[in-house]
């Protein structure tokens, strides 16, 4: 398979010293793509900066008007007491989403079968009118709305361990877009209710999934395979795009789910295999949360090598020690609410 593929290293410049969101995360990922070799199997893809009127689709002109502020003072800014913004974010914000949206490009015209956008700032948490937790453009949500010029129905499936949101913000009303979002709750930012279906035309095409502290592999196992998988097949969706958080692993310092290495890889695997039966292959995975540098960069890794069809699957880590089944009731409970029992 062909997998069009984009980072910059450029984005390092975005980094706040101390802060869990720094430069080091994205580092450590392109370094463990060029050690590994497979960089050279990918389709890679020229940076841009996304234009104004691209951001517009899912952004305010008023919120774009704070960061070019932010973009004309010569300190540090800080949107909230998590999000910082320096004068240069902005300018490579504007790259990270315009270097995805080539991304769409090519997976919609030029002959990659799937698609992989390394980037940051990150972006889910990002809503229409501000910006927050880490994310300051909702590089996703500006992608679905792009790539809607050619695809009418896009599904977006989120699997960072926080809810996504500013993507569920923008899409909320929208019965166009399918957005499913897993995640641990109690947990920032105290969105995310398996209440909260989307509303108006959107309801029921908005799907949350609040799992608490301790859910692990055999949890996502049943999820994806009773919920998530057919919840897609039943939208058939034209492209899915994945908001690729890895930290929902054990091992991460900001929240307290249980995947392995080994789960997100199979996670990845039934997403692509999904978009092979579904909408011709067409997938793209966006990088988003990760803490712990050793699981994000394996992590990604994987991802990779899932998108080139390869069977590989490092995890010099190991499981967590428990490995609950998912909670009945909760499962239920879902499954009665999205009509898919």
């Amino acid at each position: 398979m062909t997998t069009a593929f984009f980072t910059d290293t450029r984005f390092a410049q975005h980094t706040l010293p101390g802060h869990p969101e720094h430069a080091g995360r994205l580092t450590a990922i392109q370094k463990r793509l060029e050690e590994s070799g497979i960089i050279q199997d990918f389709m890679l893809i020229d940076p841009r900066e996304a234009t104004p009127d691209e951001i517009q689709r899912v952004h305010t002109t008023e919120y774009l008007d704070v960061l070019q502020w932010i973009a004309s003072q010569e300190r540090t800014v800080g949107l909230d007491p998590d999000t910082y913004v320096l004068p240069e974010s902005y300018e490579l914000a504007r790259i990270a989403v315009g270097g995805l949206l080539n991304v769409v490009d090519a997976v919609m015209e030029k002959g990659a079968d799937n698609g992989y956008a390394a980037i940051r700032p990150p972006g889910h948490h990002a809503t229409p009118t501000r910006g927050m937790g880490f994310c300051l453009l909702n590089n996703i949500a500006i992608a679905a709305r792009y790539a809607q010029a050619k695809f009418g129905r896009v599904a977006i499936v989120d699997f960072d361990v926080h809810h996504g949101n500013g993507t569920q913000d923008a899409f909320y009303e929208d019965p166009s877009v399918y957005f499913i979002s897993s995640h641990q709750s109690p947990l920032y930012p105290g969105s995310g209710s398996l209440l909260e279906i989307g509303s108006g035309a959107g309801h029921g095409f908005t799907m949350n999934i609040p799992l608490p502290a301790g859910a692990g592999d055999a949890a996502f196992e049943t999820l994806y395979q009773r919920l998530v998988l057919p919840a897609l097949a039943r939208f058939q969706p034209e492209l899915i795009l994945v908001s690729a958080g890895f930290d929902a692993h054990w091992r991460d310092p900001l929240a307290n789910l249980q995947l392995s290495l080994p789960m997100f890889a199979n996670m990845t695997r039934w997403l692509i295999q999904t978009a092979q039966v579904l909408c011709e292959g067409r997938i793209i995975f966006v990088t988003e949360g990760g803490y712990d540098l050793e699981v994000l960069s394996h992590a990604n890794l994987n991802l990779g090598y899932a998108l080139l069809g390869q069977d590989k699957v490092q995890d010099p880590i190991g499981k967590a020690k428990q490995n609950p089944p998912l909670d009945n009731d909760l499962l239920e409970q879902l499954l009665n609410r999205h009509e898919l029992g």
